[in-house]
């Protein structure tokens, strides 16, 4: 049995592969080769990310194949001559729940291991193809963060941009505001990337002093991206990235900071309290001492709870529990599949590949749910595990149905 589920899973893998692959890759690649890219380097490019595919491929190919290896077993008749045989539903269930854990602890690997190794090699030949053209960077309606500046464009033909605003700062400090109707991209010999725009307009202030300002319209105005700027830029590993013992050290990292942040925070508004207290015993008048007023200190304490849901915290432990739950989703189908494949009664290899989609679909479209709930303030371990405890639960349910009803 173990061995049928095995090479079901095999077949089944290669179907989901499929499908993340040309959905996350070869639109990768199209766009890349569109800027004549080497073929030898795309294909690197797709190599480097294939352990990302493989990771989220094992789970529901671990659900659909096991459906369809006991719908097949069960609309055969083969699960009732091993009944009848003597055998107990522990023979079928124990190969079906040995294959599960070998198959999360694959993807677990994948995931955790390969993935960071893959995402490193990754970003060492895209920064080698990048300096050799750095105009791949810039897309059509896209956001780009460089290391001293942003840059969002409009539509873009060949090498062309329509409607370009640059946010960036001076050498002085100063905030610096620059809009053109069109631009024009440009690699220098040295490495940089030069936006050769026209019709300009830029502006620059001081933070700080609002009122005080310049700014200046040119016909036509270079703006040169150094080529370290775009280094820097060019895929920085997030949490997705990490390995698991990284993001765990990033979140306590990020949560020690956070703590010293709230402590200073709430000494700032400790202290402002206590003069809002005074003026308001004195009889003072607020408005001659504007950054004691009741509502610059309520501003103050809806500052300090925007901190408490820190999105980049939020975001690592949304990752970190990511990265345990989508393996183990190929556990947690096992109750699930094999309870569902034993109440096949004809056609179950069919029946079965249906209803593991259909399975996929809704827990793919849960955890998309819960990563968004995650990041509105939602429990990350409850966000992320849900769709699996979900599984169990129905897997639990099904299995004391089917086998003591």
């Amino acid at each position: 049995m173990a061995r049928e589920i095995l090479f079901t899973f095999c077949v089944c893998f290669l179907f989901f592969f499929f499908i993340f692959f040309v959905n996350q890759l070869l639109l990768m690649a199209g766009e890349i080769l569109e800027k004549r890219v080497p073929v030898h380097q795309v294909a690197l490019l797709i190599l480097y990310s294939l352990p990302s595919i493989i990771a989220m491929a094992s789970p529901f190919a671990c659900l659909t194949g096991t459906l369809m290896t006991i719908g097949r077993l069960s609309s055969d008749n083969e699960i009732l001559v091993l009944l009848s045989s003597g055998f107990s539903y522990r023979s079928i269930f124990f190969p079906a729940i040995a294959v599960g854990t070998l198959i999360s602890l694959f993807s677990f690997l994948a995931n955790d291991i390969l993935l960071p190794a893959g995402t490193i090699q990754f970003s060492r030949l895209y920064r080698r193809i990048l300096i050799s053209s750095p105009a791949l960077e810039l897309e059509a309606n896209s956001v780009k963060r460089f290391k001293n500046s942003v840059v969002i464009t409009g539509p873009v033909s060949d090498k062309t941009i329509e409607d370009i605003l640059i946010i960036d700062r001076t050498a002085e400090g100063e905030r610096r505001l620059i809009i053109a109707k069109r631009a024009a991209l440009e690699d220098m010999e040295d490495g940089r990337l030069s936006i050769n725009l026209e019709k300009a307009f830029l502006q620059s202030g001081k933070e700080n002093l609002k009122q005080d300002y310049d700014y200046a319209s040119a016909l036509s105005l270079k703006y040169l991206v150094p080529r370290d700027d775009l280094v820097q830029a060019v895929y920085a590993a997030g949490p997705r990235e990490m390995s698991s013992v990284d993001v765990k050290k990033e979140i306590q990292e990020k949560r020690i900071t956070l703590s010293q942040t709230m402590e200073a925070e709430y000494r700032k508004i400790t202290g402002e309290t206590l003069k809002v207290e005074q003026d308001l015993r004195e009889g003072n008048n607020e408005s001659s001492r504007p950054g004691n007023t009741v509502d610059d200190l309520a501003y103050m304490i809806d500052a300090a709870r925007d901190m408490l849901r820190d999105r980049s915290l939020s975001i690592y432990r949304l990752e970190y529990y990511k990265k345990f739950s989508i393996p183990f989703g190929a556990l947690s189908f096992v109750l699930a599949a094999v309870s569902i494949g034993l109440m096949a009664r004809k056609s179950g290899q069919t029946v079965g590949f249906i209803v593991g989609i259909c399975i996929a679909a809704l827990y793919w479209s849960l955890l998309l749910t819960g990563q968004d709930l995650g990041m509105r303030g939602f429990s990350p371990f409850w966000a992320m595990w849900f769709p699996n405890i979900l599984a169990i639960a129905g897997g639990l349910i099904l299995t004391v149905v089917r086998v003591f009803v």
